[in-house]
């Protein structure tokens, strides 16, 4: 009886290939249908969106199939150079990149045009985990845990830099998978009550703001007075607590809407909150050309049109006629509420729940920190990238540039997600010899 390994074919999970061909094809039917006008156009058109995004799809797997037949050790070996190389790409937009739509994010060659912050979310996965796996690591002790941080945070502020916001809010998802490996709870409630301040510091003046942020440590104080009498460390984070609070609404938060945010930053983050943008952070220099909540009131129209099962493939007026702006990249999912309604749309979610399931099962059957770490990176960025895709198309999150993973049209964009799932399957395919 032979005791060599199974071959490559029975230890890919096949299960994560099917769901990723199913939203790639999914991806490319949306995208050619926002495109069509015409039954005499003829399909395999080179300069339409669809057939650039299929020629991708065939580069992606040629790429992923590269991947499952490299050595496993190869990505934990090499994880490192990766994430500087990544890093090294991320400073050379400053020199050599292209502006496009405002944002110096992205490098030509010729006619390839590739942006590096998509790129290096592999590469910082990938650092991640090989620093999570270190022997030496302690991820209980807060040296590791700033450590952690700061691969994460490095691309993160270089991206934003590029003027690409956006896409450096998604490396904060890499803070879910630290939290996996035994990030504190705390941190996450710090996290909750930062954003729920944010929110309130739009909303609210800056005096009543005050009173309340004042108010509330001071009832604090009061109903925890007897354990105070025992412990004087409460008072002193309690205190801490209320002067950090007080910087952050009433001079961190209104520095960066008046010194760092541009006006469409700012006019689509109200516009989300359904509030005007008030006189001291407004910038006529920086008018958009549209109104703020155009693309947002279009993209709700053609999702709600659908009704419960669509007007049918290729039959949506909205997206047919070009009415919701970027409809092929961070609004295609209109076409598919469009054309194919609740139903169609509640599919299309259930596909993304099922691979999201599917990857979380798979980093926890992973004998190794850096496999489980790499998972849950990968997990993390899905969802990040759904969960924002979708709560800005229907205005429940400002219009940031988040794409709908191997949905939305674009070269880098797919190819980085195809890359990461692929790594993945390979890890997972060899998760019994990874011990680190």
């Amino acid at each position: 009886m032979s005791s060599g390994r199974k071959p490559m074919t029975n230890r890919v999970d096949w299960p994560v290939i099917y769901l990723y061909l199913a939203l790639v094809c999914i991806g490319i039917a949306a995208v050619y249908s926002v495109e069509y006008t015409s039954f005499s156009e003829p399909f395999f058109n080179m300069s339409k969106s669809h057939m650039k995004q299929l020629t991708w799809l065939v580069i992606s797997l040629v790429t992923g199939m590269i991947i499952l037949f490299t050595d496993s050790k190869f990505f934990l070996a090499v994880a490192y150079l990766a994430y500087l190389l990544g890093i090294l790409l991320l400073l050379a937009t400053f020199a050599i990149g292209s502006d496009v739509k405002g944002s110096q994010s992205f490098i030509k060659f010729g006619s390839f045009t590739f942006q590096p912050g998509e790129l290096c979310k592999i590469f910082t996965a990938l650092a991640l985990a090989r620093f999570m796996a270190t022997p030496e690591t302690n991820f209980k002790t807060l040296k590791d845990r700033l450590i952690a941080s700061a691969i994460v945070m490095i691309p993160c502020l270089i991206i934003v830099k590029q003027n690409e916001t956006g896409l450096a809010l998604v490396y904060f998802s890499f803070f879910l998978a630290m939290y996996r490996e035994g990030l504190p709870n705390a941190i996450l409630l710090i996290g909750f009550s930062v954003a729920g301040l944010l929110i309130g510091t739009l909303l609210i003046e800056r005096i009543p703001l005050f009173i309340i942020i004042t108010v509330i440590p001071l009832l604090a104080t009061w109903f925890l007075r007897t354990q105070i009498k025992r412990n004087r460390i409460i008072i002193v984070i309690i205190a801490g607590s209320w002067l950090i609070a007080v910087l952050f609404s009433q001079v961190a938060v209104p520095y960066v809407f008046k010194n760092v945010f541009h006006g469409y930053q700012t006019e689509r983050i109200y516009s989300m909150l359904g509030q005007d943008v008030p006189t001291e952070y407004q910038k006529p220099g920086e008018a958009v050309k549209k109104d703020a909540e155009y693309n947002v009131r279009q993209s709700k129209i053609a999702i709600g049109s659908g009704g419960f099962f669509g007007k049918g493939f290729m039959r949506g007026t909205q997206t047919k006629y070009s009415f919701v702006p970027e409809q092929n990249t961070d609004f295609v999912f209109c076409g598919i509420g469009e054309q194919f309604g609740f139903v169609g749309s509640t599919i299309l979610v259930l596909i993304y729940i099922t691979l999201l399931l599917r990857i979380v099962h798979i980093a926890e059957r992973q004998r190794s920190t850096f496999s489980r770490v790499y998972a849950y990176s990968v997990a993390s960025i899905l969802f990040f990238h759904l969960a924002i895709n979708l709560c800005m198309t229907m205005g429940l999150a400002p219009v940031i540039g988040i794409t709908l993973p191997m949905l939305s049209y674009g070269g880098t964009s797919l190819l980085s997600f195809s890359i990461l799932l692929f790594i993945l399957l390979r890890l997972d395919a060899d998760r019994q010899m990874l011990i680190r």
